[in-house]
């Protein structure tokens, strides 16, 4: 029995031998390996999302998000080097003093403490100042009055609403370059979250509330725009597109829009409000008057069908 535990003892010291020789080529292996996956992130993250931004608030949490990191990898980054180099530095090094009985450096503890406190101090003004400057009710300091769109979730689609162009759309958003945008949001179904990461920042949707966001687009193209919140079956058809364009560009679309000869009347949007899946774009020329609101209102009368009853009263007259 004894025999056999020195030759297991044996075979893990030679096995360890043969580790501590490798282990240069290993450190290698996983710098090529650590190199070639953050390339990787870095090349595929930036075409989308947060990291390519298109609006004013976007690029200031794109900022935000590259500074925590840059300040965060003041603690990380000492830690990994220390991990491997303690590995390598003690594996087998006899000069080291050997201290059984130590337990406690006041240096030690106050660069273990002190730095991650001062961290966290700068993250916390970062992120206080930013929150309170993009603050999505507040209206962003650029010149010029806001146009306002109004948002309405549904089952399972958006839709859109320009009280000053007197126009709608549904899962189509064409806003114009370098205008402030004042979204007022609501559901006429389950919650969701309005989000398009480019453009601005998340904000929920929810029935008989209106939310407010303010954003700008600083540059034209296309945007990918979502809802980001599960709301039923076909809460990953709940996607649109969002145009950035010239304002020549949008006040052509909205005259466009205006000749199709499609109202959206209230007992059209009684249809549309209806659930569906996969729904393709769908532009209106005119908009019952008040209609956001009577969406929004409806949840605070004794019934919820208060749009189909103001649909009755269009169709019969009563």
């Amino acid at each position: 029995m004894k025999l056999n535990v020195l030759v297991y003892l044996s075979n893990i010291k030679q096995l360890a031998i043969r580790m501590a020789s490798q282990l240069s080529k290993t450190k290698r292996t996983f710098v090529a390996l650590l190199t070639v996956t953050m390339a990787a992130f870095v090349l595929t993250g930036c075409q989308s999302g947060v990291l390519a931004p298109m609006g004013l608030v976007a690029n200031a949490e794109k900022k935000l998000l590259i500074a925590a990191l840059c300040v965060m990898l003041i603690v990380v980054v000492p830690t990994i080097i220390m991990s491997f180099a303690f590995a390598i530095m003690y594996r087998k090094n006899k000069k080291s003093t050997y201290a059984p009985d130590w337990a406690h450096n006041n240096w030690i503890e106050a660069v273990c403490w002190g730095i991650p406190c001062i961290i966290i101090v700068i993250l916390g003004i970062w992120a206080w100042n930013t929150t309170h400057r993009y603050d999505p009710y507040r209206q962003l300091d650029v010149g010029g009055k806001p146009m306002v769109i109004q948002a309405v979730s549904l089952r399972w689609k958006w839709l859109f609403i320009y009280p000053e162009q007197h126009i709608a759309t549904v899962n189509r958003l064409v806003i114009p370059v370098n205008r402030q945008i004042e979204f007022q949001i609501t559901s006429d179904a389950p919650m969701n979250a309005f989000f398009v990461p480019q453009l601005t920042s998340q904000i929920y949707a929810m029935a008989g509330m209106r939310t407010r966001l303010h954003a700008i687009a600083q540059k034209t193209g296309m945007m990918p725009g979502f809802s980001a919140n599960f709301s039923g079956t076909g809460f990953t058809d709940m996607n649109f597109k969002v145009y950035s364009v010239p304002v020549s560009v949008f006040h052509h679309w909205v005259a466009h829009v205006a000749s199709v000869q499609n109202p959206l009347t209230v007992s059209a949007y009684a249809q549309i409000a209806k659930p569906s899946t996969n729904v393709k774009p769908i532009m209106y020329s005119a908009v019952q008057p008040h209609l956001f609101n009577m969406i929004l209102n409806q949840f605070m009368l004794p019934h919820h069908n208060f749009y189909k009853r103001q649909a009755n009263k269009l169709v019969t007259g009563v």
